[in-house]
Parts: structure tokens; C-alpha cells; sequence
């Protein structure tokens, strides 16, 4: 099944939404943004469900190496791994919880949004599609915020 939401790219980018889009069409997320030490350790842990179009974006201060794993997570996730200019480099798809395995990122990661196990497939996101957020500094932005 193909999903993409309509109407993004008239949109002014809002702190509770990310925009994604690439050769696959476009699509929009609920979003929790995560960006102090503290709130990107919880992440979404112990939450038992997460909303079809909803994630959570991790906020680095930098592009550096990251890893995440799926300690007290309940559901299965799909990270998606991007530099500081929102260019998508690696997804790791359908992370298993509780499971303790590293999962890098790899080099110059700087944000990383969490969805659904799947959804990133069922979509169609890969590494070369952007993002789109006001956390992601414009001036290094490969598609900016109105």
C-alpha cells in the first residue's frame, strides 16, 4: 500500500511536523522533536503505540557518528539516519524492541527520525530523500522552510 500526503509543499514548516519527500512523492509526520542529552535517552521508550503518520525527531547539536538501540522500546521502529543539510543517508528498517544491538548511523548524522516499523518502506523513503524541518539550518538545508 503507497501513502503520501497532500498539500506539503505549500506548507510553512511547523516544530511539530516533518516534511520527507524523494523520487517516491512526499509525506508528512506528527512529530516529537528531541534535543537535549536527557529527551533523546528516553526517546520512545515504554510507550506501548505510536500513531500511523507520528515519529519522533532526535536534534543533534552537530553532524556526528550516532547509535541507537531498542532498550525499553515496545514497538518497532524505523530510523531514519540524516545529515545537517536533511539529506536521508541510511534507514534501518523494523528495529526490534528490547533489542540491545547497536544500530549506527554512520558519519555526519545530525538528525534522526523515528515512525513506525515499515512505514519507510511502505513509503518509499531511502537514503537520498529529504528532510524538511525548522530545526534543520537553513542555510545548510537542501529543501528549506518557507
Amino acid at each position: 500500500m503507497w501513502l503520501m500526503a497532500t498539500n506539503i509543499a505549500s506548507a510553512a514548516c511547523s516544530p511539530d511536523k516533518i516534511d520527507l519527500r524523494g523520487s517516491w512523492g512526499q509525506t508528512q509526520f506528527s512529530i516529537e522533536v528531541v534535543d537535549t542529552p536527557e529527551s533523546r535517552g528516553q526517546g520512545l521508550m515504554n510507550r506501548p503505540s505510536l500513531g500511523q503518520f507520528a515519529g519522533m525527531l532526535f536534534v543533534y547539536e552537530r553532524p556526528q557518528s550516532v547509535a541507537f538501540w531498542m532498550k525499553n522500546t515496545l514497538i518497532p521502529l524505523d530510523m531514519i539516519f540524516a545529515g545537517a543539510d536533511g539529506v536521508v543517508r541510511r534507514v534501518h528498517s523494523n528495529a526490534i524492541p528490547g533489542d540491545l544491538t547497536s544500530i549506527p548511523g554512520g558519519p555526519g548524522i545530525q538528525y534522526v527520525l523515528e515512525v513506525n516499523g515499515g512505514m519507510a518502506e511502505t513509503l518509499g523513503i531511502d537514503a537520498g530523500s529529504v528532510m524538511r524541518h525548522p530545526s534543520i539550518d537553513a542555510k545548510n538545508a537542501s529543501w528549506r522552510c518557507n
